[in-house]
């Protein structure tokens, strides 16, 4: 059976924790992104540094109509067992971003999940516990509209205005809007702990309408990984 989606409510509601078997436990807080321009509706998600304009990610099949949205991600404060949170360091908390959201709508709850798909991807082809997702070269993934694809010339590597979002604030875990050419925007953020491939979720109201796409980083554990 492939990977099953938790409900990702939890992830975005200030003040869960959870707690791994053995290691750290977590608090989650929500941190603002900004809005994100849509112009076709056709949503892309990748790892920027790696993957932005080389017009060969595609869009997920699952569309929005063309608006603005904004963007957020949960952020998990890790604190050792035997350590209060107070005790961290103010300057340099340990924190990793669990999970991003595009958030299309909040009419209503979202009561389903399903993987967000490209063209050609089944999910009856899918094994055990598998999923499809991107890849993350670079520790960082994003949400942009496929129309801005190639408006982002000067984002390459170590330079340009993406690299200069994340090392303006040190590489902190948050989101970070970046302007392009003619309008266009992504937003990015750090990818949980790092490189891997990770699956965005689409979810659905009870009418079927789509209410926000979630990338899943892997930081909150599962209920198997969950301290008893």
């Amino acid at each position: 059976m492939p990977m099953t989606a938790p409900d990702y409510s939890w992830h975005f509601t200030p003040g869960n924790t959870f707690s791994y078997e053995e290691g750290p436990t977590g608090v989650l807080s929500v941190a603002d992104g900004g809005e994100l321009w849509l112009p076709t509706g056709r949503v892309v998600a990748c790892d920027p540094f790696v993957y932005l304009g080389g017009g060969d990610t595609a869009p997920f099949t699952a569309e929005v109509a063309p608006g603005r949205y904004r963007v957020e991600v949960a952020v998990a404060t890790l604190t050792q067992p035997e350590e209060e949170p107070e005790e961290q360091s103010a300057a340099t908390p340990h924190r990793r971003v669990a999970a991003a959201r595009l958030v299309v709508s909040d009419d209503a709850p979202t009561v389903s999940w399903e993987l967000a798909l490209k063209d050609g991807q089944d999910p009856a082809a899918l094994g055990e516990g598998e999923f499809y997702g991107y890849g993350v070269d670079a520790g960082t993934g994003c949400f942009y509209d496929l129309a801005a694809d190639g408006a982002f010339p000067d984002c390459e590597g170590d330079e340009g205005p993406l690299w200069e979002a994340f090392e303006g604030a040190g590489h902190a875990a948050g989101a970070y809007r970046v302007e392009g050419e003619g309008g266009h925007s992504l937003v990015a953020f750090s990818s949980g702990w790092g490189d891997g491939a990770y699956p965005t979720w689409v979810g659905r109201d009870a009418e079927g309408a789509i209410t926000c796409f979630v990338t899943d980083f892997f930081v909150v554990p599962t209920p198997e990984e969950t301290a008893a």
